[in-house]
């Protein structure tokens, strides 16, 4: 029988890792399954794409499974080559991270000590101020706006400390965006010492003129910004872990000497360089998502809930109450899991991800038995 273990006293952790409230993620199938018993469960939390990897990057994986044996390439040089090249900027205008949140950790590391503050609309994306939280630094959230990122407030939050400011575009969670004259605007005013990241996670799900490309109009014009996207969603890569980042590259650099050795994997690598090159299948799943966003919205106005827009993502947002987490529990026992957003500052709401006509089916039928059992 193994020895008692060493207790360990909150005295050896620092101070901001004490005080830390960790990311919550969405619970996955097979627990839920497990401690409820059910044989099929919907997950509809976590704002993945619905479908699996594109079948070129399925195939990409395959062939490099021999090679598992081999660390990864460390600088992802044949990705951020392709990157580059698409986007037009140099080779080292283009870093990749776990994902664009291991990127807003990498950006924190290289920017942030105790006593800088960053700014960030509220609700939003966690970890914008949880990885400054890390380090001793200040989170000052500003709240949204009609659902908003409200930039004239975000800019009014700026102060000498702030060294980042955060704009989610479209917000998660509320799925909302704000327009290109509504951030030129703002990077006309935003002050030299800033630098802003604009997080575009859900860039290839909007078709729409008035949606401003980060790199195009900001990152090309000379702004001080980064611009973050990712494979996890569109690209149907969420399980392997890869995002890139685009800016000078006085931050890419910074963000080299951060970022932990071999953090993207061989199978990632692989599979988002495939990706790239299939178009048409990029452009089914914008078209999918935009009619399944539809029918969600129908489905959840159909039950009394209204969600917020418009949406323009691949999830909705929706108000349930003062507390979401007794709506959230009652459709996990009925099979679907969807997001309680109390992490992202909504307390009383849910973020339900688009998925596929068969799982809308289920959600709906699960309401349907929330709604009789209410009467």
């Amino acid at each position: 029988m193994a020895g008692r273990l060493a207790e360990i006293a909150d005295s050896f952790f620092t101070p901001a890792v004490n005080d830390l409230v960790p990311y919550e993620p969405g619970k996955p199938v097979e627990e839920v399954q497990r401690e409820l018993g059910l044989e099929r469960v919907v997950k509809l939390a976590s704002n993945e794409g619905p479908y699996g990897p594109f079948p070129a990057a399925g195939e990409a994986i395959e062939r490099c499974v021999d090679e598992l044996n081999r660390y990864p390439d460390g600088g992802a040089y044949r990705l951020r080559a392709a990157l580059a090249e698409r986007l037009d900027l140099r080779f080292e205008e283009v870093a990749v991270g776990a994902g664009s949140d291991g990127l807003v950790d990498c950006l924190s590391q290289a920017m942030l000590q105790r006593g800088d503050e960053i700014v960030c609309g509220w609700p939003s994306f966690p970890s914008y101020a949880i990885d400054a939280r890390k380090l001793g630094a200040v989170p000052r959230t500003v709240a949204l706006r009609d659902d908003r990122y409200d930039l004239d407030a975000l800019l009014a939050a700026v102060g000498p400390s702030t060294k980042i400011v955060y704009v989610c575009l479209p917000n998660n969670p509320t799925g909302t965006t704000n327009t290109r004259a509504e951030l030129d605007a703002y990077f006309d005013r935003v002050p030299e010492h800033v630098l802003t990241v604009l997080d575009q996670a859900y860039f290839e799900y909007i078709d729409d003129p008035g949606y401003p490309d980060g790199v195009e109009a900001y990152l090309k014009a000379g702004r001080r910004v980064v611009v973050l996207r990712t494979f996890s969603k569109i690209y149907g890569l969420a399980g392997l872990r890869v995002g890139y980042a685009a800016a000078s590259a006085a931050v890419v650099t910074a963000i080299g000497k951060v970022r932990r050795a071999f953090d993207i994997t061989t199978p990632a690598q692989e599979a988002a360089l495939a990706s790239l090159d299939s178009p048409g299948e990029l452009e089914r799943r914008r078209l999918l998502n935009e009619q399944g966003r539809a029918t969600l919205e129908t489905i959840l106005r159909e039950h009394g809930l209204e969600p917020v827009g418009p949406a323009v993502a691949n999830f909705v947002f929706a108000e349930v109450g003062d507390d979401s987490r007794p709506f959230f529990e009652a459709l996990l026992r009925e099979g679907v899991i969807v997001r309680p957003t109390q992490g992202f500052g909504a307390p009383g709401a849910i973020r339900v991800t688009v998925g596929t006509d068969d799982e809308h089916r289920v959600l709906a039928e699960a309401l349907e038995r929330l709604g009789a059992l209410s009467k």
